[in-house]
């Protein structure tokens, strides 16, 4: 069984933080989107761009993600390296999940 690398504080931390971190990376998304659809370009070739797009970032941890303890470290690595966050939204978590994340990330 895998050592847990978090506190019971981190998950609560974790589950008061995550709508607003959400919210937050789908707003921008939805101005690059904006931006994207204001191209000068075929309304076409605007549609299935963002029509390829939304596909993908669905898929991001920033949109939707499984909520379980035994996932939280793989999210917020997912997170971070999505964009959704950085490495200094978790400056309230704990020491050690912070060290566990940061071997992780994409740098």
């Amino acid at each position: 069984m895998q050592e847990q690398r978090f506190t019971k504080r981190d998950w609560t931390l974790f589950k008061n933080k995550i709508a607003d971190w959400q919210e937050s990376y789908m707003d921008r998304l939805n101005k690059e989107y904006i931006e994207l659809l204001s191209e000068d370009t075929n309304p076409s070739e605007k549609f299935w761009r963002l029509d390829k797009r939304i596909k993908e970032d669905r898929k991001k941890t920033g949109v939707q993600l499984e909520m379980s303890r035994s996932n939280l470290i793989n999210n917020i690595i997912s997170l971070i390296n999505d964009g959704a966050i950085s490495f200094e939204n978790l400056e309230e978590f704990s020491d050690e999940l912070k060290e566990t994340v940061n071997v992780f990330i994409d740098r």
